[in-house]
Order: C-alpha cells, then sequence, then structure tokens
C-alpha cells in the first residue's frame, strides 16, 4: 500500500511483516509543462537530474549522479540520465536503486535531491514526483508528488536515514533550492540533516 506524503512526513521502512526491506528504488519523474504561443500550446524538453548524497555524521561522503553513475563502494547505483522526461508517461524518469544491506555502516542519510541540469525552473514542469519502491517485488511504498510552479531550479526531495535498532526510514523534505547541479545545493540540504 503506497503512503502519500507530505512534506515532512516520516515513515518507517519496515515490513509490516516485521522484516527489513533490502534494496529500494528512488523513482523521479516529471512532465514539461505546455506552454501557450502564439499557435498554440508547446513544450519544451526539461532536463531534470536526480541525485543521491551519502551523509556520515552529517558530512558528505559519496555521490551518485549522472556523471558517477555507482557509489565508491556499489551499494548506490544511478540507472542512467534522462534529458527529456515522461519517457515512461508517469513512470520512472530517471531512478537510483540503494541495496540498504550494502550501505556502508558510517553512512547514515542519504539524501536525494533533483536540479534541473538546463536551469529551467520548476515552473515549467508538471506531474513530478518522487517514490520509493521496494525493489525485491516492485511494490510503491511511498510517493512524494514534488510542488510544482516556483521559480526555483532544485528541490531537495527526500533522505532515508539510518535509526539504530528501528531500522530505516524516509522523509520527505520538499524544500526549493537554485543550482544546476547537487554541489549547488549543498547549503540547502545541510539544514535538512
Amino acid at each position: 500500500m503506497t503512503v502519500n506524503m507530505t512534506k515532512g512526513q516520516k515513515i518507517s521502512l519496515q515490513k509490516s511483516d516485521g522484516g527489513t526491506l533490502t534494496s529500494v528504488r528512488m523513482g523521479l519523474g516529471w512532465q514539461a509543462a505546455p506552454r501557450r504561443g502564439l499557435f498554440g500550446s508547446r513544450t519544451r524538453e526539461i532536463d531534470l537530474d536526480a541525485s543521491a548524497v551519502l551523509f556520515a555524521d552529517k558530512q558528505p561522503v559519496d555521490v551518485v549522479f549522472f556523471r558517477h553513475l555507482v557509489s565508491d563502494d556499489g551499494s548506490v547505483r544511478h540507472t542512467g540520465d534522462n534529458l527529456v522526461g515522461g519517457a515512461g508517461q508517469g513512470g520512472d524518469d530517471e531512478a537510483i536503486l540503494v541495496d540498504l544491506q550494502r550501505v556502508p555502516v558510517h553512512v547514515d542519510q542519504i539524501v536525494f535531491t533533483v536540479n534541473s541540469f538546463t536551469g529551467q525552473s520548476f515552473q515549467e514542469v508538471q506531474n513530478a514526483f518522487c517514490r520509493l519502491v521496494d525493489e525485491t517485488n516492485g511494490q510503491e511504498l511511498a510517493r512524494y508528488t514534488l510542488t510544482g510552479g516556483g521559480a526555483y531550479t532544485a528541490q531537495i526531495m527526500a533522505k532515508v536515514q539510518r535509526g539504530g535498532d528501528a531500522g530505516w526510514s524516509m522523509t520527505a523534505i520538499g524544500t526549493p533550492a537554485n543550482g544546476r547541479t547537487f554541489q549547488d545545493l549543498m547549503p540547502a540540504i545541510l539544514p535538512a540533516l
């Protein structure tokens, strides 16, 4: 059963049967918003990029994005860059796979971001979302609709964090930011840790 998350909401990633998730996918989907022009409406291609920044004690230790598709330890993997969005007609346009059992013990948080590499604002994006899927069975666990319409070019989407005996949890962040790359977003990420 999918949980439709709201900004700031946190959910446990424990399975309902008491087991723990072993592998998850953070999917990102979007479409270009139609723009009215002299000859009717048209859309422009939008290049959004998903990134995952791995933190240990609030310090970045690795990142996975379109130019570094696999974390140094191999536990986090980006499936590849989508330059236009909307390819899945509501499905994932980009995805980051996380093998929770392989994430090194010193990594306590993984923050997922989305940014417009070409600098287009979210005013030009519609139907944008991130979702967490149990990769072992394809079941969608949580979905967070990315609020669009803003003059910003990025968003700190969500994070998964290690909670000791409680296991992993996910928090929807939904903080707008500006930047073309994850490096530009670091000042906006740090307060969410």
